[in-house]
């Protein structure tokens, strides 16, 4: 990343919180515009395939290449702001975000989606990271805390809202604008941009690592595809197989060449790390648990209640304010305990949860679950930060500058396998439900209990592997040597 900003006022004149509103508004319209989107999608995935007259198997590949697009780029922000300078390219990202969001919204077919969700990916993938790194450059270290915080306001704020925008833009308009409203904000961010950044100077780049950039989609692309076709068809269907094995080989290929590099794409290196590796692997499973359940509520209150999409979205609403409150809770209590006890906490929290909407019916009382979307929300604002955190403690002092690019792409890597994995999973239950005959109806809500029992599971796994989490050495803790974890890259989506 670019190590001055020119007119940084932090550097040159006295700290003004009025002369640092204008770069931050243009900041947050960015940001608030990818955190909306990457929420709206989920409640009009029941529209989107009724509209394109084609299965659920289908659509999620919306999501799947969406995310898989966030992992490709992310890791590259940092190598493009240093040479093209942050100000371009966060200009320029989000015109490709507003461009592939334009797309999506005039889609004919699911093929098309697809790939214009992939179009919006990669410009989305950089919003956020580089938004991070201009406001931590803009803010004096003195400040830095409190100015980083007023992120946290559309951050908190997008996922609560996005729900109940997409649904009221679902049922009183349609789903093109879920797509269509990203325009004008996107046209509103570019002009306060170019108006208000600051430009940066450039930086000499290291070497970029193209092998790298080449075999990590191609390996994560395929894995999931495989993932889904195992789980949706049979782990020896020739789908499957053919996506595990190039896939597989891909990824064995893709760690061989990152091993070997100066610069790698991913700093594999930090897997060194017993404490890291810990850390990492029930990060993984923690929103593996989460996020791939996290598709089927709207799609069993839509398809098996019949609530429409704006009902939907407000049904939801406590799981992502709880998540708003546990955050803050979670934080102070890392502080003063670490990150085990926290961790079990709300991963306790989550696999109680996720048990519970295991046993729903097609009748069950929404004041049964929407506290258990409150109980869901709150383990996981709990134990999301201590788990982030604690992953960057535990970092190696060399290479913690390059362990957020990895953490951050590898968490939209595991999402995308999980909605991949999940949704393939319900497919094939609800159909072995249905073939003992019986009600559909009862086939399906079947279904939903298989898949949430299986991320109760995983939520399970991770409370048991809480327990040989411990607090990392101080010499991968504390970075003497002036090391810290790349701002660009501490937020993902």
């Amino acid at each position: 990343m670019s190590k001055t900003l020119a007119g940084n006022p932090a550097a040159e004149v006295p700290f003004s919180l009025k002369k640092i509103i204008p770069p931050m508004l243009a900041i947050i319209v960015g940001m608030i515009m990818v955190i909306l989107d990457s929420t709206v999608v989920n409640v009009a995935v029941p529209n989107l395939v009724s509209y394109f007259d084609t299965d659920l198997k289908t659509i999620q590949w919306a999501i799947t290449g969406y995310t898989l697009a966030l992992s490709a780029v992310i890791p590259l922000a940092g190598w493009m702001t240093d040479r093209f300078g942050s100000k371009q390219v966060f200009i320029a990202t989000i015109i490709m975000f507003v461009i592939g969001s334009a797309l999506c919204s005039m889609a004919q077919t699911s093929t098309q989606l697809i790939i214009y969700r992939v179009i919006q990916g990669i410009g989305g993938g950089m919003v956020a990271p580089i938004g991070m790194a201009l406001v931590f450059k803009l803010a004096p270290p003195e400040r830095r805390g409190s100015i980083m915080g007023l992120l946290g306001i559309p951050m908190l704020l997008a996922p609560a809202l996005g729900p109940i925008l997409s649904g009221w833009l679902v049922e009183y308009v349609n789903w093109h604008w879920i797509f269509l409203i990203n325009v004008p904000i996107g046209i509103v961010g570019v002009i306060l941009g170019v108006k208000f950044l600051p430009t940066a100077d450039r930086q000499q780049t290291p070497h970029l690592d193209l092998i790298g950039m080449i075999l990590a989609p191609i390996a994560f692309a395929m894995l999931a595809y495989g993932v889904n076709e195992g789980g949706s068809v049979s782990w020896s269907s020739t789908g499957a197989l053919t996506g595990l094995i190039v896939g597989g080989a891909a990824l064995l290929i893709f760690i061989a060449v990152e091993l070997r590099q100066k610069n790698p794409l991913l700093e594999l290196r930090v897997f060194g790390s017993s404490d890291f590796t810990r850390g990492i692997i029930l990060s993984w499973i923690m929103q593996a648990a989460l996020f791939g359940s996290m598709l089927f509520v709207p799609l069993y209150l839509q398809q098996i209640r019949q609530f429409t999409p704006l009902e939907t979205g407000f049904i939801l609403l406590p799981q992502a304010l709880a998540s708003g409150i546990g955050m803050p809770i979670g934080g102070k209590f890392f502080d003063k305990y670490g990150a085990r006890p926290v961790a079990i906490i709300g991963l306790l929290l989550i696999s109680a949860a996720l048990f519970s909407l295991s046993h729903i019916t097609a009748d069950t009382s929404l004041w049964s679950i929407m506290p258990l979307l409150f109980m869901l929300g709150f383990g996981m604002g709990l134990s999301m930060m201590p788990l982030n955190t604690h992953v960057l403690n535990a970092a190696p002092r060399k290479l913690v500058n390059r362990v957020t690019p990895l953490t951050a792409a590898a968490q939209q890597v595991v999402v995308s396998f999980a909605v991949a994995g999940m949704s393939g999973y319900l497919i094939s239950r609800t159909t072995a439900h249905a073939s003992h005959g019986g009600n559909p109806l009862n086939a399906a809500v079947q279904g939903f209990d298989d898949v949430f029992f299986l991320a109760s599971c995983f939520a399970i796994v991770g409370v048991v592997l809480c327990l040989i989490l411990r607090r990392p050495k101080p010499a991968a803790a504390d970075a003497t040597d002036g090391s810290q974890p790349d701002p660009s890259l501490m937020i993902s989506h």
